[in-house]
């Protein structure tokens, strides 16, 4: 029936009509973004680095084989690092650890795996070694934690307790639970 024809054609014609406008309107897909590891923006070898605070103080040093900035967050992650945490009135704590952590601002240092700290004698205090596992710095507070076993030792003393808390300020150290302390016997002089 040639009645039907003129209306088939018509419809026909808008649906191919209709069609193009969508395939010229509709965004074209992209392909999905390749999502792998974090980056880093650069790669230091055999470096030393000094971190100043806001005043412009020397607030720790870092010596390591290897050290990557992370492009997304500005951290530093090091490997093997040989620290030096600067204490108050020039009584510095000098370490190492198995790796660390350094935040953008170098407000926070995660040192990891085995921690070791020492810090000789000057003035009037004695010289003093910490041995510990997985340490949180803060070094523009001169802060030092762990949740971990920790020994001190100084002359005279053996310190060993879990979890330990340090202020360079003050030179403070705190061993937080389960202490038990060894003492050398005093000269009979």
């Amino acid at each position: 029936d040639r009645r039907y024809i003129l209306p088939v054609i018509v419809l026909a014609a808008i649906a191919a009509a209709t069609q193009i406008l969508l395939w010229l309107v509709r965004p074209s897909e992209s392909p999905p973004a390749f999502v792998g590891p974090p980056r880093s923006n650069y790669t230091l070898s055999d470096f030393t680095l000094d971190a100043l605070d806001e005043q412009g103080r020397l607030s720790f040093t870092v010596t390591a084989p290897t050290l990557a900035r992370r492009n997304d967050d500005g951290s530093l992650w090091i490997d093997t690092p040989q620290f030096v945490l600067a204490g108050s009135d020039g009584a510095d704590w000098e370490g190492r650890s198995d790796a660390a952590w350094v935040t953008k601002d170098g407000a926070q240092m995660l040192l990891s795996g085995t921690v070791e700290m020492h810090r000789d004698a000057f003035g009037n205090m004695r010289a003093a070694r910490i041995e510990t596992r997985d340490a949180t710095a803060w070094p523009k507070d001169k802060k030092i934690e762990t949740a971990a076993p920790a020994t001190i030792i100084q002359p005279g003393s053996i310190l060993r307790g879990t979890g330990m808390k340090a202020d360079l300020n003050t030179h403070r150290l705190e061993l937080l639970a389960d202490v038990h302390a060894t003492f050398a016997p005093k000269n009979s002089r």
